[in-house]
This record gives structure tokens, sequence and C-alpha cells, in this order.
């Protein structure tokens, strides 16, 4: 592990994950590296992963508009993987980046075999509609 990479227990979406939760999707995620510069995601690309950042940095641009960059802990490829649709914004690498990625199949089985990975999900995606001035209608 690089100094400054998070473990798989020290990223919010998986802190509340039992000992073997945590074994299983070591088992089904791998690791990757991208430089800086690297575009992670392209918006209009078909997603075909999540990616979970465990170091480093990336900026974010939807329709032309920079939006809050990520970092350690943040993940990024769900919307398209829930929908089926195609990456709703372009990610790329300010810094090298460590992460753990997690291919289609991989995440349907997150989706089915994990009820409080997909609440943190949906979680996650509330409150990024909400600090996007999206007003979601109940």
């Amino acid at each position: 592990m690089i100094a400054g990479t998070m473990t798989l227990r020290d990223i919010p979406l998986f802190a509340t994950s039992s000992d073997r939760s945590l074994e299983i999707i070591t088992s089904i995620a791998h690791e990757t590296s991208y430089p800086a510069g690297a575009v992670l995601v392209r918006e209009g690309d078909i997603g075909d992963s999540l990616i979970v950042i465990r170091s480093g940095s990336a900026t974010v641009r939807q329709a032309g508009r920079e939006l809050p960059g990520l970092g350690a802990g943040d993940f990024l490829g769900e919307i398209a993987l829930i929908d089926g649709g195609a990456r709703t914004a372009t990610v790329t690498a300010a810094e090298p980046i460590e992460a753990l990625v997690i291919d289609k199949d991989g995440f349907a089985r997150l989706m089915e075999e994990f009820p409080v990975i997909r609440y943190d999900l949906i979680s996650a995606l509330t409150r990024r509609l909400r600090a996007r001035g999206a007003e979601p209608t109940d």
C-alpha cells in the first residue's frame, strides 16, 4: 500500500462493512493506478465500473462546467451502473491516483448482497444532488 492510501475500512462507503464483507469486496475489486492527467471516466461513455479513490485527487467536469473535485474516500461511476446510461461527467486525475475498481458484475453483486452499501450509495447520491443545487421532489 502506498503511503497515504486509505484502507478499505477507512473508505466511508465500506466503513460499516463486516470483516467478511470486506474480504468479499476485496475479492471483487482490483487495484488500479492513474497518473496525473489521466481520464478516469469520460462524460457520455458507457459506464462499466465503480471507481473508489484510495489516494490522490481528481477534477470533475460536467457539460463544460467544473464541479467539486474528488479525493481519497470518494467514489464515482455508480450512476451509469445504476441506470445503465452514459457517464454523467468527465473525471480527470489532478495528481496520481490509487483506486479500487469494481466492474459491472461486481457492482451488481455489491448491490444485491450488501444492503448497507446500497443505502450508503443512495445517501451519497442524494448529498451530491443537494450540493449541486438540484431540488429533488419528494
